[in-house]
């Protein structure tokens, strides 16, 4: 009996021939790398719920960014850890505050590096909210003079991307033309666009201590149930001025990545958030999964979902894994 199909196999014949035919890759350029930079000395303390990820005070700044550009990692996201907290958090846009000292020292030390900085309030307010807070409501409109604030601290101090990630109505808007008026009109916006009120950031509250401390953050970002809400907060930020937008958590949202891909004609970045990467590093400590293979396939499944850039705290193994394989 003569039977017709088609030999898909003829293509996966070979490591070489798989290579040939790979349709995705994942390259060092495509990774930004988080860093929780800590106010004070002598501090270089691993996160106990994220294994190989630190809070590093300005001292130990120097030997980690060595290492970030040794393994050829272009791009950084700065997140600041303050010594003191208050209502308002003003450390986030004082001239001193402290992600405005680490940008300025990395820029001065390592210029080729891009710095993103993290635009946000929880790490610095005593409450832990992402913006003001009137009883137990977080105020949008007032929390936006606040933002715009930050975003120009972080910009005079050299940062060549500004990330917003508060999720206040109109954040875009407000920070796009308090940028502009301050004179910083080719600084780009990486919006947080799509942030999702998520499970999968318990790790980061440890690593940032930003935890809130009444209620939670449900009013603000998007509920995990919800597709079409991500069109409409992803159309509003690229009509304020978005540059890329984000999709934030990583893995339970691919279909996501994937719908903002196909729609808007931005680069689009995902975050692969603190949970996802605690889980994998869980399991593997535990000998119950192939850490490098799983990581890289989950990255690489991100990718292919139409992430342009992936936001990941395994970005050093990632790369050493890949310079393995090559």
């Amino acid at each position: 009996m003569e039977l017709q199909f088609k030999r898909h196999r003829r293509l996966r014949s070979s490591a070489s021939m798989r290579s040939l035919v790979r349709e995705n890759h994942l390259k060092a350029e495509d990774f930004i790398y988080p860093l929780f930079i800590y106010e004070g000395e002598n501090i270089r303390k691993e996160v106990s719920s994220m294994p190989g990820v630190y809070q590093v005070s300005m001292d130990h700044l120097e030997a980690e960014m060595e290492d970030i550009v040794a393994h050829g990692i272009k791009s950084v996201l700065l997140f600041g850890i303050p010594k003191t907290k208050d209502a308002c958090g003003e450390q986030a846009y004082h001239d001193h505050g402290i992600v405005q000292v680490a940008t300025r020292f990395i820029k001065e030390k390592f210029p080729e590096i891009i710095v993103v900085a993290d635009t946000c309030l929880c790490e610095y307010t005593s409450h832990g909210h992402c913006g003001v807070v009137e009883g137990e409501k977080v105020l949008n409109d007032q929390s936006l003079e606040l933002l715009v604030k930050t975003a120009i601290a972080q910009a005079e101090a050299g940062a060549d991307i500004i990330a917003p990630s508060n999720m206040m109505d109109g954040f875009v808007a407000a920070i796009r033309a308090g940028l502009d008026e301050a004179g910083f009109t080719e600084i780009p916006i990486m919006s947080y666009a799509v942030k999702y009120a998520s499970a999968f950031y318990g790790p980061f509250r440890e690593a940032a201590e930003g935890a809130p401390q009444f209620g939670d953050r449900k009013t603000y970002q998007m509920d995990p149930a919800n597709r079409m809400e991500a069109f409409r907060e992803a159309e509003s930020d690229v009509e304020e001025g978005a540059d890329f937008l984000i999709v934030k958590p990583g893995m339970p949202y691919l279909d996501i990545v994937r719908d903002m891909k196909n729609t808007f004609n931005l680069p689009i970045v995902i975050y692969n958030v603190s949970g996802e990467y605690a889980m994998v590093k869980a399991a593997a400590q535990n000998g119950w999964i192939d850490e490098k293979n799983t990581v890289l396939e989950m990255l690489m499944g991100m990718k292919r979902a139409g992430a342009d850039l992936i936001i990941t705290y395994a970005a050093k193994d990632a790369v050493r894994w890949l310079k393995e394989n090559q």
